[in-house]
């Protein structure tokens, strides 16, 4: 029989999508890549947040992950909505080549 999952479980997950998520930001110079390794850092931080609402029964983890996942809702559209102004300016999602703030 196989053993039943405990919070050190969920805290292993959260940890390896906190990890992937920052070497993606980290590694990458894609726009989009580095979005969607935010996501995944903010995935994190809600199963973390889930599996502590889990261990001492209270309910407060479970509303701060809904309004965690209504924040990366609304900065998924805002930036998708900032780089796709700035793809019809440069013609490229790559972050070295997007400069467009320098002087």
């Amino acid at each position: 029989m196989l053993a039943p999952i405990t919070t050190g479980h969920y805290l292993v997950l959260s940890a390896a999508l906190l990890l992937i998520g920052a070497v993606g930001i980290l590694m990458r110079r894609n726009v989009v890549v580095i979005m969607m390794s935010i996501e995944l850092i903010l995935n994190a931080v809600n199963i973390n947040l889930v599996a502590f609402d889990k261990y001492l029964h209270k309910l407060n983890g479970q509303i701060f992950a809904i309004f965690v996942i209504t924040v990366a809702v609304a900065e998924a559209a805002v930036g998708l909505g900032i780089l796709i102004a700035l793809f019809r300016n440069k013609e490229t999602v790559l972050v070295d080549e997007i400069d467009l703030l320098k002087w």
